[in-house]
């Protein structure tokens, strides 16, 4: 799920946050947010909804289904 992990360390430089800051602002330890960026777990459901919703992105986008 390498793609997952770009897009999400785009939109979070993106949004100009660190990743302390985004692992604070979804209620996660910051070494889970730089496992995501480096595509050595993957999120639940539960989570990729809850980041989708937090960068107002569709989950096709953050699975690399759709560009948009």
């Amino acid at each position: 799920m390498e793609k997952f992990g770009q897009k999400l360390k785009y939109l979070r430089q993106e949004k100009g946050l660190s990743q302390v800051e985004l692992a604070e602002r979804l209620n996660v330890d910051k070494s889970t947010i730089a496992k995501y960026e480096t595509g050595k777990i993957e999120p639940s459901l539960t989570m990729l909804k809850s980041i989708a919703i937090f960068f107002d992105v569709s989950a096709d986008y953050l699975l690399g289904i759709s560009d948009f």
